[in-house]
């Protein structure tokens, strides 16, 4: 069995952030710390999802992606460092992988697209 490409499971992560997304939008406290680092997860998502990059060298290329974001590359790191996390987790852990094939169903993103 093959490991899944990077762009496939970058693809179906995505579409859990529109859980957290829906959970961020409901709490009382401000949030924009919280969306900027959704943005930026987002944006790393987005273009790995364009480069799909061998899964062998994908961490590789998200450390690229950092030095590529200059001195201020802190948020871009911790959102490259939980991707290749969630990436690695959707190989190992069957649950979540599979969660993730499904199209990461969430009430949280349910109810705030009104599907």
């Amino acid at each position: 069995m093959t490991a899944p490409r990077p762009g496939e499971i970058c693809a179906e992560l995505l579409a859990a952030l529109d859980a957290s997304e829906g959970r961020r939008r409901r709490r009382k406290r401000d949030t924009t710390p919280d969306a900027i680092g959704l943005t930026m997860k987002r944006d790393l998502l987005e273009r790995a999802v364009a480069a799909d990059p061998d899964p062998d060298r994908f961490e590789q290329w998200l450390y690229d992606q950092c030095l590529a974001a200059g001195p201020g590359e802190g948020g871009v790191r911790a959102m490259a460092l939980s991707i290749f996390e969630e990436w690695r987790l959707a190989q190992e852990a069957t649950a979540f992988g599979d969660w993730l094939a499904r199209g990461a169903p969430s009430d949280d993103a349910v109810s705030d697209n009104g599907r």
